[in-house]
């Protein structure tokens, strides 16, 4: 895994911020803290089994805290404080109380970092008994989308659009990656940053979406970025994603800071 040092953390700064004064002292102590929360589903336990090593190692190379459980009462003002970055590792929104998604949404309009990972995406009233309530917000947050059924897993390829972000900068034009392609009812293009897209052509869907972001920023909260693939361990095995996921995370964690 590639080590992000001083020079790469100070132009995460400057490419975000471009009207603040940088200095060129490295902080020693961990430069941000983050917290992730995963989902308990079981179709995503190999994945999520594999991601806390293997991000409490990337923590460590680069600088920063973390923090890493399954246990969804974590997320409460009080305890949120203490963080910078909110990872939201398989957790669908629908798997939070009312309480917790008020924190995470507080979390997110006070200005800190949030990355979503794959069924952080899971958008919709599908999934709810018709007496919950639904979270609206989190819907327009995530581009307006609602999810819809996936394909099966298979490879495909990821076309990157904007290699003007700090997330998606080091990555080539194009990548290969297995995973289950999330479909959702329409594109969020318009009302989000869209960073990367699914090569439609470079596997069988099950509703071809035509125009299908699967990678975006919604620049109306900075900070804030969704990953829509990553559903099996397979993903740390891929050196593109790997840069992707680390170059999101810092640049959260810096942008978060600035606060």
């Amino acid at each position: 895994m590639k080590k992000i040092g001083k020079c790469a953390i100070v132009f995460f700064v400057i490419a975000a911020l471009p009207f603040v004064i940088i200095t060129n002292t490295f902080c020693q102590t961990p430069c941000f803290s983050v917290l992730v929360v995963a989902s308990l589903a079981k179709d995503h336990v190999r994945m999520i089994d594999s991601a806390a090593p293997f991000l409490q190692t990337m923590a460590k190379e680069n600088n920063f805290r973390l923090d890493f459980t399954k246990d969804t009462s974590k997320i409460n003002d009080a305890n949120l404080a203490g963080y910078d970055v909110f990872i939201m590792l398989h957790l669908a929104p629908f798997d939070m109380s009312y309480g917790q998604q008020a924190a995470l949404q507080k979390f997110i309009e006070s200005g800190k970092g949030w990355v979503g990972i794959h069924a952080a995406g899971l958008t919709g009233t599908q999934f709810l008994k018709p007496e919950t309530k639904y979270w609206q917000w989190f819907q327009e947050f995530m581009g307006g989308i609602v999810y819809t059924p996936h394909p099966a897993f298979q490879k495909g390829t990821l076309v990157i659009e904007d290699r003007n972000h700090p997330a998606t900068k080091d990555l080539p034009g194009r990548f290969e990656i297995s995973d289950e392609w999330y479909e959702f009812d329409k594109s969020p293009r318009g009302n989000v940053r869209i960073l990367a897209a699914a090569d439609e052509a470079s596997y069988t869907q099950k509703k071809p979406m035509g125009d299908h972001p699967l990678i975006w920023a919604n620049e109306k909260y900075p900070g804030t970025i969704y990953i829509g693939v990553g559903h099996d361990p397979s993903v740390f095995n891929n050196k593109d994603y790997v840069t992707m996921l680390r170059d999101a995370i810092m640049w959260a964690g810096q942008i978060s800071t600035r606060h």
